[in-house]
């Protein structure tokens, strides 16, 4: 059977979340998706994601939420977390302690979808090995899923990938977030793992990457503090869409999409 996987990048503001709100449920439907991923990392005003923007977000159509390194700026996304944690999860290698779980097994369709998020070290906080972080869920979890998903929410494209190469054939989808510019490198590897460096964002064209130009100017270039804005302009939602082959769990075909 092929299960449909359509994974979604990162929401920026609430013209992100009211794009999705009017496209993504269409989207869905005319693509046959079983399983909607979105990364809702920076929904609340591009720091985080309160409570109401995650059920915002479920509403609108997403099945399962990730996050990332901005996973408790908001300030009660934690309680949402561990009483939701079927259908957001946070980077599996922040500490056992931290609210809210790295995993979780979404049933769609009859297929037992392991969904994990995990957040890079390169350039970011110095969180637990994610390569290690992974191995051990995937031995944990053996027997209790079909296929295995893992957003990989990192700065540096070599971590991305070198995870893609380690787990291939391990794990069926592999798709990256956080830079929010969508990378040329869609590809099934050898081993049948679909992955992609970076899905891209959902959020305004306009400014650099989903925030207004000036600040991010104020702070690049005069290296002064700048309080960030959500950016006008165009807004698209930059995804991808896996064909999982349930009975071998290999990716059959990848597609890059824009609405």
């Amino acid at each position: 059977m092929t299960f449909k996987i359509l994974a979604v990048g990162d929401v920026v503001g609430k013209v992100g979340l009211a794009h999705l709100q009017e496209t993504l449920h269409k989207q869905k439907q005319a693509l046959g998706a079983d399983l909607c991923i979105v990364n809702g990392e920076n929904a609340s005003e591009i720091k985080g994601i309160c409570r109401a923007d995650a059920e915002t977000l479920l509403f609108a159509g997403a099945d399962i939420i990730t996050l990332g390194n901005h996973a408790y700026s908001a300030p009660d996304t934690g309680a949402f977390l561990d009483a939701r944690p079927d259908v957001i999860i946070r980077p599996a290698n922040f500490p056992a302690t931290n609210p809210g779980y790295g995993y979780t097994i979404a049933n769609a369709n009859g297929t037992r979808v392991l969904c994990i998020n995990l957040l890079g070290t390169v350039n970011l906080a110095p969180l637990d090995n994610p390569f290690l972080t992974l191995e051990r869920i995937l031995d944990a979890q053996k027997g209790k899923y079909d296929i295995a998903v893992l957003d990989m929410h990192a700065e540096a494209t070599s971590e991305k990938y070198a995870i893609a190469r380690a787990f291939d054939g391990k794990i069926s989808v592999i798709f990256g977030t956080h830079t929010h510019v969508p990378t040329a490198d869609l590809q099934i590897l050898p081993g049948g793992t679909g992955y992609i460096t970076d899905l891209g964002m959902t959020g305004p064209e306009g400014g650099i990457i989903g925030a207004k130009t000036e600040p991010v100017l104020r702070m690049l270039r005069d290296h002064m503090p700048a309080r960030f804005s959500v950016a006008d302009g165009r807004v698209r939602a930059r995804a991808a869409l896996f064909c999982v082959d349930t009975d071998t769990g290999r990716t059959t075909s990848a597609k890059q999409l824009v609405f």
